[in-house]
């Protein structure tokens, strides 16, 4: 099994930024990619971002685009999350996600995560 632990999360003006860590481990976290995902009351969660177990691939969701970063620290098994110019309708539980092991590509949809993270609160006052 992975256990993934969220950090970071908080209240945060529009325009202001944040950064999210995850925290993996596990005996079975090898070359597995890790996403983030978020979710607005109401709303179905949605795909934020994902890394490749290299780092050299992400991919993002049109709304994150230009403003979020995700990275990762293998030696640290650790994602992140570098959210910038924050706006109130990014207010939501953001969960960090991993692929199964083996899975080392990315992936923009819930279904190819095998692990999920308890989540974190992100508000963003107006």
């Amino acid at each position: 099994q992975v256990q993934l632990v969220e950090s970071g999360g908080g209240l945060v003006q529009a325009g202001g930024s944040l950064r999210l860590s995850c925290a993996a481990s596990g005996r079975t976290f090898s070359r597995n990619a890790m996403g983030w995902f978020r979710q607005a009351p109401g709303k179905e969660r949605e795909f934020v971002a994902s890394i490749s177990w290299s780092g050299g691939s992400t991919g993002y969701a049109d709304s994150a685009k230009g403003r979020f970063t995700i990275s990762r620290d293998n030696a640290l098994n650790t994602a992140y999350l570098q959210m910038n110019s924050l706006k109130p309708e990014d207010t939501a539980v953001y969960y960090c996600t991993a692929r199964a092991p083996g899975e080392a590509n990315i992936a923009t949809s819930d279904y190819f995560y095998a692990y999920w993270g308890q989540g974190t609160q992100v508000t963003v006052s107006s």
